[in-house]
Formats: structure tokens, sequence, C-alpha cells
């Protein structure tokens, strides 16, 4: 079985996460491109049940403009965040692939609020669904 560990820039705070991600995406929206301090945010998400949390993390807790809430842990040391739980997926934790630091990691399959995107990013690939 395939195992992955991401971790802050400090190694305070990781994850293990057993087997290969349910999803792999890249998201474009303004909230994304500010968590991240990018242009746009990659993340992994696992079934909680399949990653392992080590160290202890801060909780920050973000309501969006539907309501809908998300839970952002990062390490109270360095302030790196290692994973978020959003709704509805609460059982799954989205990882920033940057996180793992393996330049190997599977590439996105979705690229979500491209509507946001700035002009000069481009996700390429086979079988990358866009979406607006």
């Amino acid at each position: 079985m395939t195992l992955r560990t991401a971790s802050c820039l400090c190694g305070a705070l990781s994850v293990t996460c057993e087997g290969d991600p349910f999803r792999i995406s890249v998201c474009h929206c303004l909230d994304c491109q500010k968590r991240s301090g990018s242009s746009f945010a990659a993340q992994a998400r696992f079934p909680a049940k399949q990653v392992t949390v080590t160290g202890e993390a801060k909780v920050w807790v973000r309501t969006a403009d539907s309501g809908k809430t998300s839970d952002h842990h990062f390490c109270p040391t360095c302030g790196g965040e290692v994973w978020y739980v959003a709704e509805p997926f609460r059982d799954m934790m989205a990882i920033p692939i940057g996180r793992f630091a393996d330049p190997a990691f599977p590439p996105p399959e979705y690229s979500v609020y491209e509507e946001r995107k700035h002009d000069w990013v481009q996700i390429v690939g086979d079988g990358v669904e866009h979406y607006d």
C-alpha cells in the first residue's frame, strides 16, 4: 500500500496518508488564492480514516458566503496549513499537494472556479476536467 507523508515547514505537524487520494484538484477561487498565497491552490483529498496525524494542530474555522464552514488545521509553530476539512465532505481531509514535497505526486483531475483563474495560468493534462 502506498504511504505518503505531508508536513508543515518546520516538521512539527504531519499527516501520513494510506493509499491513493480520492480526488486531486486545483482551485482558482479567491479564497483558495488567499489561503495558498498563490494564484491557485492544489490539494489532494483523502478519506479521514486513511490519514494519521502526528503533532499538535491549531484550528481556524472559516464561514463561506454560503454559510458552510471549513476547518483549517495548521502548525502552531510555523503557521503552515497541513489540511482542511470542508462541508459537505467532513469525512475527507484536503491536503495541499506542496506539503508532500514530492515532484512525482499524481497530477490534478479537476480544475475548478476557472472564471477566477489568472489569465496566464493553464492547467493541462490528459483527462483534466475544467469547471467555472
